[in-house]
């Protein structure tokens, strides 16, 4: 190969992660704002925002399927060694994490339109609270996996525990609402799947996080996260 087409040949390469970042963080920011759409229809009743997540969902797709055409073709055409490969596995792995996200926040903005959820029976205080931390680290997730920035992935994983123990709370009560009055028995049934919904995206976003820490140092974060109360049990 001649100098000029082996720099040629680098130049591409480097254009080609540059774009999978780039796919990678367009994905991130949607679903972020999916995410805050969907906890916005929930507790502000806002008809808009819950009809606009569900609409962002082919574009998470198609994303999602971009990447994976890309990292197919970066294994099978570039050999890619070391770091490299480390953060284009790693990008295929997020990819499906954040689409996950994506359908979590629909399913909660979904619900969110429900005729039982127009008025509370029960407190919600512990229902947002949950949903501002999963929303802010979410937030610290994206900025972790877009500065590739170790450091913060691990300090996101770690704080997973106290989204687990908040739902476990929210979980207890809401089950406690249900057997003192049948008549709450609908709402409340709806608002434990939003809860179980939010949670399921403080776990994918510490997937991320695991997959951005490997990324950038080559090492494995412990196999047992960090977790809270009862949530080890499966609820």
């Amino acid at each position: 190969m001649m100098p000029h087409e082996s720099a040629h040949t680098v130049q591409s390469y480097e254009q080609e992660l540059e774009h999978l970042r780039s796919l990678i963080s367009q994905m991130g920011g949607l679903v972020e704002r999916q995410t805050a759409q969907a906890i916005a229809a929930v507790a502000d009743h806002d008809e808009v925002a819950a009809l606009e997540v569900p609409e962002l969902d082919p574009k998470v797709d198609d994303l999602e399927r971009q990447t994976e055409a890309l990292v197919i073709r970066l294994l099978a055409l570039r050999a890619p060694m070391a770091g490299d490969l480390r953060e284009v596995v790693a990008a295929l792995k997020i990819s499906g994490d954040l689409e996950r996200i994506g359908d979590c926040a629909t399913s909660i903005a979904r619900r969110a339109l429900r005729s039982e959820l127009l008025s509370y029976p029960v407190s919600m205080t512990g229902l947002f609270s949950m949903g501002r931390m999963v929303q802010e680290n979410l937030r610290r997730t994206i900025d972790a996996m877009d500065r590739r920035d170790s450091e913060l992935a691990r300090s996101v994983w770690q704080s997973d525990m106290a989204v687990d123990e908040l739902y476990v709370s929210m979980f207890r009560e809401l089950v406690t609402y249900m057997m003192e009055d049948p008549r709450n028995i609908g709402p409340c049934t709806h608002l434990l799947f939003v809860a179980k919904n939010l949670e399921r995206i403080g776990d994918h976003a510490t997937n991320i996080c695991e997959r951005v820490y490997y990324a950038a140092t080559g090492r494995i974060l412990p196999v047992m996260r960090p977790r809270g109360g009862i949530a080890d049990q499966g609820l």
